[in-house]
């Protein structure tokens, strides 16, 4: 073909792949949930190698499809069997370290740098890069900028958006867009970096970034603690708050079925407690200064919260390897999760005050359609994210009459609950595919006719990660008058 052979001339033979077996990695998704043919995968090694390969797509009329670490959850970064079939634009050879400015409290880096690099980088001249995931030893920072990511820091530090200043794009016609700014006041018109950071590859190719740094803790403090039920959790987080302010650097709630998976599928991993079958919390303390003054604010909260009756029992990690041995149990959830079976991930958020009852009433709805199905629940307490998870087993999966059918009851159950709590069902996932169609229930008509005139704008063609984000449009012009909910 007379495109693939374009690139090979640009790029060289073995930046491109065509063979199905060296295609299999990047056209299926990382749960083995979504699978479809690509025309190729190309691998830049440079920003104007990014835009020449969006050029001769466009020349040539074929979808973009840029991807990360191929860590979503959501079928944003796979193939499709709708339409033609997408050439992926790969970045794994642009891990470039640009600069680093400790003074300034910045790093600019290339797009396909993985995340855990980033923040060794960082470490390295003594600041913190905060965003952390699960998946941060493979996932590459373009990809949690394009779907901005959230993690574990998110109540002290904020998500993805919050840490970055300012960004590099290739755009739909292949020009390059420099808008690394590496400053924190910038008033001079729209700030344009906000649309791609969450846009999922719709509107542009990112591939460098400018990042916030903060200064790298010197103690920390993490204690595993055992709580009655959300409540009692919620109200351990405001003796912290309270007690700790800033220095409250997570705060992480689990029910005991999700430890107990963990426990089962990933060897090496320990809880604190020999008792599982209670609600636990994964709490840290981070801040400059001595490790001491820490670890005593930590043992006061957690006497009080004791002597209060609103913790059943805790642990205090008494050095850095039982503290990252804590950390490890909750980074293997989505690795336990994936080998026990099949789980119907929500990543819906509503205010931190209305998660337990969201939990409480997500139970029911899901349980009025399947009344055995059983609970996997992992959340970030703190900024009001909960992964809320239908689990079955694979043969209990294989054994439903129609498994689609009862997966879109599911999610929209827990959907609707979210939303009669004035949440979301995306918190830090994205859309991808999988959420369309609540895309089209839940926005408001008016907020849809705005997204998709700034997709026009940006994509006239429609050729960026077609099928993403975007539920299809009722009329081909953007209509931005309406302000109906959708239905």
């Amino acid at each position: 073909m007379a495109l693939i052979e374009a690139f090979k001339r640009l790029l060289g033979d073995t930046a491109v792949l065509t063979r199905e077996e060296d295609l299999a990695a990047v056209t299926e998704d990382w749960r083995g949930r979504f699978r479809a043919p690509a025309l190729c995968a190309v691998l830049p090694s440079n920003t104007e190698q990014v835009a020449a390969v969006v050029r001769l797509c466009v020349e040539s009329g074929v979808p973009v499809l840029p991807q990360g670490g191929n860590t979503s959850l959501c079928g944003g970064a796979t193939p499709s069997d709708e339409g033609e079939r997408p050439v992926i634009v790969l970045l794994t050879r642009m891990r470039r370290i640009r600069s680093r400015d400790p003074v300034n409290n910045t790093i600019i880096v290339d797009a396909g740098c993985v995340l855990a690099s980033i923040q060794e980088a960082a470490a390295a001249v003594e600041r913190l890069y905060p965003v952390s995931l699960g998946a941060e030893g493979s996932c590459q920072i373009g990809g949690n900028i394009a779907t901005n990511a959230g993690g574990t820091g998110v109540l002290r530090y904020g998500n993805t958006r919050d840490n970055v200043l300012g960004l590099e794009v290739v755009l739909p016609d292949g020009s390059i867009w420099d808008g690394l700014y590496a400053l924190r006041k910038n008033n001079t018109g729209y700030d344009l970096k906000h649309l791609f950071i969450g846009s999922e590859g719709t509107l542009g190719i990112i591939t460098g970034a400018v990042l916030k740094l903060h200064p790298l803790p010197t103690a920390e403090a993490v204690a595993w603690l055992a709580v009655e039920n959300p409540q009692t959790a919620l109200d351990v987080l405001g003796l912290f708050q309270a007690s700790c302010n800033s220095r409250l650097s997570a705060f992480e709630l689990m029910n005991g079925e999700q430890i107990r998976l963990v426990l089962e599928q990933v060897p090496g991993r320990r809880c604190p407690f020999a008792e599982i079958d209670t609600w636990h919390v994964l709490v840290e303390l981070s801040d400059t200064g001595e490790p001491g003054a820490l670890a005593a604010a930590m043992q006061g909260v957690l006497e009080r919260a004791l002597e209060a009756g609103i913790i059943r029992d805790a642990v205090l990690a008494s050095s850095e390897a039982q503290r990252k041995a804590m950390w490890l149990v909750r980074h293997s959830v989505s690795e336990a999760n994936k080998k026990a079976g099949v789980g119907l991930t929500s990543d819906c958020a509503v205010p931190v005050s209305a998660v337990p009852a969201f939990i409480d009433q997500a139970m029911a709805s899901v349980q009025a359609i399947i009344a055995d199905v059983r609970f996997v629940i992992v959340g970030h307490l703190g900024d009001g994210n909960v992964h809320f998870i239908p689990f079955f087993s694979f043969a209990q999966w294989d054994a439903l009459p129609d498994r689609d059918a009862v997966a879109q009851r599911i999610r929209r159950a827990m959907n609707e609950v979210a939303s009669s709590l004035r949440g979301t069902f995306s918190a830090e996932h994205g859309v991808g595919r999988t959420l369309i169609g609540e895309m089209t229930r839940y926005k408001p008509q008016a907020e849809l006719a705005l997204m998709r005139a700034v997709k026009h704008a940006f994509d006239p063609k429609g050729l960026f990660n077609p099928g993403r984000v975007l539920p299809p449009s009722p009329s081909a012009t953007p209509n931005i008058a309406t302000s109906q909910r959708g239905d």
